[in-house]
């Protein structure tokens, strides 16, 4: 179980500075624990602390910064089910992908303390021109100083680690403000870094309510904000951002397309699809929102995946039975409810699921939705996916490209021509061939365009955001 309270992290140092914030069982609604929230003052000091251990940090050599992450994967495995029971708690998170989170959470620090050690630089030719005679230039790679990170609820071991073992592989000191709704994980994390000689203000850990954390965005101590989460609030953050560099992973309503070639694939395909569209009760960005499949195999794909979905085991996400637990809360089912009524009202037909019971939300899949309702256009969110046909397979790109989204998308087929032409034409961050969008390893480039955010993260690719290039021009004889 939980322990009873948590403090949050100053300056790398546990401060048990009150219990304001209460933590809620996902499942039962109770409360699981209560954690220190920090206020405006002790965000203050923790940006003031961590702008003082840049000197620090810079001279913290990256053998350490290995050492620090190779600790963490060390304490990570040792505390392997305790940090899986919490995710379970306190994100209704079903017990076996908690789990595999955890997994993944281990995976990225392994990654990280992998990359800490070979972020190199180049030699520069400048010889292009007589003028550039007897010169050379050298460039590196220098830590780009505080940064300022805002983790989500959904993914909040994993997400939180694309955040912070970056930052201390690249050797910037870092305030994280993990959810409210979910910030024990994050909070654990802490407490493991403390176990290290990380310097004074390398980390601050601080849960806060939004209205009262301004200073994560708006502070220009910060020389880089990295937000996750909705694309109404990320959008926001970056215009109030001033001339900090600002790496945005925001929402999507991600497509899968299954081409006519899968006729003899589709129980795979079927598995596939019902694992992106309702692991986790939806609540991922790049949860399968969105099927188009062929004519040709749309009436069978259609029968087997309704089977799938009636099939999938809804309950108490501590059960390993269970595949789908609670929503994150009950507001959010009935805004998910709501789109789903709104799209039935205008034609739509529910063909698997639909229940809703406070925070428990029915597996359910969609056919007949207009192209115009929230439904269709918005990130839902939660465990709904919509089907609907095609013949054409350039029209089901357009179709998929008909968002204002554009994080990942899946397309099944056996066509190489179709492979790559989905890989050209497809407006997204990544495309994911014979395999749901949903699909992510922790070293791979991640994020989307439109109004699914900006730049990428996968370690080595935020090492780059949270790094500089220093340009070194010597002449040698004078």
């Amino acid at each position: 179980m939980l322990q009873k309270t948590y403090p949050y992290y100053l300056a790398n140092e546990p401060v048990a500075a009150n219990t304001d914030l209460e933590v809620t069982d996902k499942f039962s609604g109770e409360v699981a624990t209560r954690v220190a929230m920090a206020d405006a003052a002790a965000i203050d000091k923790a940006i003031g602390l961590a702008v003082d251990a840049m000197p620090a940090m810079r001279a913290y050599p990256p053998f350490k910064r290995q050492a620090v992450l190779e600790h963490c994967v060390k304490r990570f495995r040792e505390r392997y089910d305790e940090l899986a029971l919490a995710l379970c708690i306190e994100a209704g998170k079903p017990i076996n992908d908690s789990k595999g989170e955890v997994t993944r959470l281990i995976d990225t620090f392994k990654v990280a303390a992998e990359e800490s050690v070979r972020i190199d630089g180049e030699i520069i030719n400048l010889q292009i021109s007589p003028r550039a005679n007897g010169y050379h230039a050298y460039v590196k790679c220098v830590p780009i100083g505080p940064c300022s990170f805002i983790s989500p609820f959904n993914f909040p071991l994993n997400l939180t680690a694309h955040k912070v073992a970056p930052a201390i592989a690249a050797g910037v000191p870092f305030v994280l403000k993990p959810a409210s709704r979910t910030p024990v994980g994050a909070l654990i994390m802490g407490e493991i870094l403390a176990e290290t000689d990380l310097p004074k203000g390398a980390f601050s850990i601080l849960p806060a309510h939004r209205d009262g954390a301004d200073l994560f965005t708006t502070d220009e101590r910060f020389k880089l904000l990295s937000f996750t989460g909705s694309p109404a609030v990320g959008w926001e953050l970056k215009r109030k951002a001033g001339k900090k560099k600002v790496i945005l992973e925001l929402g999507g309503n991600a497509a899968a397309i299954v081409d006519g070639d899968q006729g003899g694939k589709l129980d795979y395909v079927v598995e596939r699809l019902a694992f992106g569209a309702f692991y986790q009760s939806g609540q991922s960005c790049i949860g399968v929102q969105r099927i188009l499949a062929h004519a040709s195999v749309y009436d069978a794909l259609r029968e087997k995946l309704i089977a799938k979905t009636k099939s999938l085991v809804m309950g108490d996400p501590k059960h390993e039975k269970t595949f789908v637990g609670p929503m994150i809360s009950e507001s959010e089912a009935k805004r998910l409810s709501g789109w789903m009524e709104g799209a039935v009202q205008a034609g739509a037909q529910i063909v698997a699921g639909g229940k809703v019971d406070g925070a428990m939300f029915e597996a359910t899949l969609l056919e007949g939705v207009k192209r115009d309702t929230d439904l269709y256009r918005k990130e839902a969110f939660g465990p709904v996916a919509i089907l609907e046909r095609f013949n054409d397979f350039e029209a089901a790109l357009a179709q998929v490209n008909d968002s204002d989204f554009g994080l990942q998308a899946g397309v099944f087929t056996d066509s190489l021509a179709h492979a790559h032409r989905a890989w050209d034409a497809l407006e997204v961050g990544g495309v994911v061939i014979n395999d749901v969008p949903s699909f992510r390893v922790d070293n791979m480039p991640y994020g989307g365009v439109k109004d699914s955010g900006l730049g990428r993260e996968g370690v080595r690719y935020a090492i780059e955001d949270m790094t500089e290039l220093r340009l070194m021009v010597m002449r040698e004889t004078w």
